[in-house]
């Protein structure tokens, strides 16, 4: 059986659990938000916020897309692999530590096996009428963009996207899975044995 991790859909077809769409636009939190002085919290949360774009995946469940049940779409950024390896370089210089082809290659295994708990690896697609090289997803940072407004940015986009097939979608939803279901208990059960 070949290793086809990807279809390519169409504009018109409908959005589903693990869509890549690149630049998408979201809204996030600005690092330094305003204080709060007591009043008016809703209108400093509101400047708090900062728009910008992202390559993401789409996390939603695909049954709950299919039925329209979800107003909103969770989304997850993904990077390059080279564009993740120069923050990891980035990362390992700043920790003084050395960023050697070996540390990258044990690293990216790491994610490979699900070691590394908020992040996940997809494979490249080379060929086809849209491409990529592997993705780094990141679990840390969740977004949501209403469902309506998505599937209008699709369609005025009108082009092709990658879409994660099956078992391969379901594998990074249950890394997402894992990654959300750690639970650390400050103190361990006592032994009653």
């Amino acid at each position: 059986m070949p290793d086809i991790w990807y279809s390519t859909v169409g504009a018109a077809i409908k959005l589903t659990q693990g869509d890549l769409i690149f630049n998408c636009p979201l809204i996030g939190w600005k690092a330094e938000p305003p204080q709060l002085n007591g009043t008016h919290e809703t209108e400093i949360l509101k400047q708090s916020t900062d728009a910008f774009s992202a390559d993401v995946v789409v996390m939603t469940q695909a049954c709950d897309l299919e039925h329209e049940k979800v107003g909103n779409v969770v989304l997850c950024a993904h990077y390059s692999l080279a564009t993740y390896r120069n923050h990891w370089e980035e990362e390992m210089t700043a920790k003084q530590q050395t960023a050697t082809p070996k540390a990258w290659k044990g690293h990216c295994d790491d994610i490979r096996d699900g070691l590394v708990w908020n992040l996940s690896i997809l494979n490249a697609e080379p060929e086809g009428a849209v491409t990529t090289e592997h993705r780094i997803v990141d679990f840390h940072d969740v977004f949501t963009v209403p469902r309506v407004f998505l599937e209008m940015l699709l369609a005025a986009r009108n082009a092709p996207r990658l879409r994660l097939l099956p078992p391969y979608r379901e594998h990074l939803s249950q890394a997402f899975a894992r990654f959300f279901m750690r639970v650390g208990l400050p103190v361990p059960v006592t032994s009653a044995w």
